[in-house]
């Protein structure tokens, strides 16, 4: 017999109602709530990314992976600081961290860069944690990785990273790209190594940086202006100084869909809509997504996304 009854109990559901109302305090008065759509005519080209289809009125359509291009629409119109709470979706994530549909914060501040984002998500967290207080970290990529691996991830050769992620997945990693490398040893490796409480780790290595602004760290190596955040180890959230330049996103975007194509993934073009309000005009801003359900497994102390969900699709 089919076991109808939620995944979650009301004791968590409560604490989700109470959730999303705190969030929701949080930005009132300073932040303008934006209910965009879940579905539309485009998804996304990144790479690790795996976009649901739908078939609308004869047409292909998406499930919003995050609502991220529609927000940067209103804000390339003349919104002021804005914010999102709502469902997003992506295909290929099933753990006890991942549910393809998942509830989503993201928020855009006008004027900022990653640094100022970064001491927001920390007071955002520590008001909602409460009365827990984690210890704040601010890590730069490149410490980090080179505390856990004695290679410095801005320079080091491919060769060595891609022995290193062969020796950690116990499996020839020849021929991966400079990023696959560094994301699998980062997981692998480095992310068990980070201390207790919220870690954020910024300056990313270049080939990292997806749609956030390129910088240099003290030592001059270019770094993607952007950031995640870790609490306890489990990755909350991912901001960036947002890249303004539309020629530059077009060529990061034509880039995915090349390596798209060339990895046998199914195709995505460009959101088009998008790229005109780019052109129109993004202002200076940094944007951060932040995951409710996994933020929730945290105060509930639960050890799956799905003890905090009442109907989830796994």
């Amino acid at each position: 017999m089919s076991d109808w009854r939620p995944t979650a109990d009301l004791a968590a559901l409560e604490k989700r109602a109470e959730l999303l109302a705190a969030i929701r305090g949080y930005f009132n008065g300073n932040a303008l709530e934006a209910d965009v759509p879940c579905l539309g005519r485009d998804g996304v080209t990144d790479l690790n990314i795996d976009n649901i289809r739908a078939q609308v009125n004869g047409a292909t359509a998406y499930l919003q992976s995050s609502p991220e291009y529609f927000l940067k629409r209103l804000l390339a119109a003349g919104s002021e600081d804005i914010y999102y709470l709502g469902k997003a979706f992506r295909g290929g994530e099933s753990s006890n961290r991942h549910n393809p549909e998942f509830t989503l914060l993201e928020w855009y501040r006008l004027g900022w860069d990653e640094q100022q984002l970064m001491s927001e998500v920390a007071d955002l967290l520590s008001r909602l944690v409460r009365p827990n207080q984690p210890a704040v970290h601010r890590i730069h990529y490149g410490d980090i990785f080179f505390q856990v691996t004695g290679l410095n991830p801005h320079i080091v050769e491919l060769d060595q990273l891609q022995e290193y992620a062969g020796e950690l997945a116990r499996r020839s990693f020849g021929g991966e790209t400079r990023t696959t490398c560094l994301d699998l040893i980062f997981s692998l490796a480095v992310e068990p190594a980070l201390p207790a409480g919220l870690c954020l780790v910024d300056h990313y290595p270049a080939c990292q940086s997806a749609l956030a602004k390129l910088g240099e760290d003290a030592g001059g190596n270019p770094v993607a202006l952007r950031f995640e955040a870790f609490l306890d180890g489990m990755e909350l959230a991912n901001g960036y100084c947002e890249l303004t330049d539309p020629a530059e996103l077009r060529r990061r975007f034509t880039q995915d869909i090349t390596e798209r194509q060339d990895q046998g993934r199914s195709a995505m073009g460009l959101d088009e809509n998008f790229m005109a309000a780019m052109e129109h005009g993004l202002p200076d801003c940094a944007g951060v997504a932040l995951g409710v359900d996994r933020l929730l497994m945290y105060l509930l102390g639960a050890h799956a996304i799905n003890d905090g969900c009442a109907f989830p699709l796994n």
